[in-house]
């Protein structure tokens, strides 16, 4: 193997994520529904791979947060090279990112990066390394033609796939490495998972994963500007009473749905609110005017 981190534009790709191993060092949780920063872990990972021409998940159907195809190893719970197997057999991409489900940090820039050097070096395959340099074989891309001829060859050699650890199908792959503890962090256990939801709020993004997880529960694709209804919030709290806050939110939301949606509604709706948090007296009036579209 060598090591590579190039970068540049990679060419389209499939997607195999396999979501359906036992979890037994979380007590057989289903860990690709667990939740961190707001979202399941799945759900982060699907994100992640949102550019691919086709994302194939092998586990049985959930609801997910974006349209994917669902496939099972023969027979379930048989590991992650005949889940792979399953899995290549719906792609029809030269280059396919395989993952695992339960990739907290997984972003499409380590995609890009994986797929990048894969497409530079030659290599079969281009995998992420941890932070102790181990190879990570579900955070790569590969060359899905070296895949299935890999896959192959250890179905002839072994009479089948199923209980075959991962590092088989590897060793007969040449490889290239692609440092990267922080994409590559995974959740196999409990301490695993709390580190996770510890290091996104240290990290900042704990809000824009919350707003994000809400919109995708609720269906709503809107982008508005988070510190106006933040600023908002503020002076409901302070001018009028901390109920206020969350109370006027509510209704600035809703006068922009009555308004014709749009982050352009949030805004104008947002500004009238504001004013009138700005009139309040202190004593409980209000300097008049209305919360709504015809508020002036």
């Amino acid at each position: 193997m060598t090591d590579h981190a190039p970068a540049g534009t990679a060419a389209p790709y499939d997607a195999v994520v396999l979501a359906g191993g036992a979890a037994r060092r979380l007590g057989g949780a289903d860990k690709p529904g667990l939740r961190v920063g707001g979202r399941t872990l799945l759900d982060r990972v699907l994100a992640a791979c949102a550019g691919a021409r086709a994302t194939v998940v092998v586990a049985g159907p959930r609801p997910t947060v974006r349209p994917v195809r669902w496939t099972r190893e023969e027979p379930p719970g048989a590991g992650p090279v005949a889940a792979l197997e399953a899995g290549l057999r719906l792609v029809t991409a030269e280059h396919v990112a395989v993952l695992s489900a339960d990739l907290p940090f997984l972003d499409a820039a380590a995609l890009r990066r994986l797929l990048a050097a894969l497409r530079d070096t030659g290599a079969d395959g281009a995998l992420l390394t941890d932070a102790d340099g181990r190879d990570q074989p579900l955070v790569a891309a590969y060359r899905t033609t070296a895949l299935r001829r890999a896959l192959a060859d250890l179905a002839a050699a072994h009479g089948g796939l199923a209980g075959l650890p991962l590092r088989r199908l590897t060793g007969a792959l040449d490889l290239t490495r692609v440092p990267d503890p922080f994409a590559s962090f995974d959740c196999d256990t409990w301490d695993d998972l709390v580190n996770a939801r510890a290091r996104i709020r240290e990290h900042g993004h704990v809000l824009d994963e919350w707003i994000s997880a809400v919109k995708d529960e609720l269906g709503i694709d809107l982008d508005v500007d988070t510190g106006v209804l933040l600023d908002l919030a503020r002076d409901a709290a302070h001018g009028v009473a901390r109920p206020a806050a969350p109370l006027t939110t509510f209704l600035v939301g809703y006068a922009a749905a009555q308004a014709g949606g749009g982050p352009e509604a949030v805004a104008a709706a947002a500004r009238k609110a504001a004013a009138l948090a700005l009139r309040q007296d202190g004593t409980g009036g209000t300097g008049g005017g209305a919360v709504g579209p015809g508020a002036g």
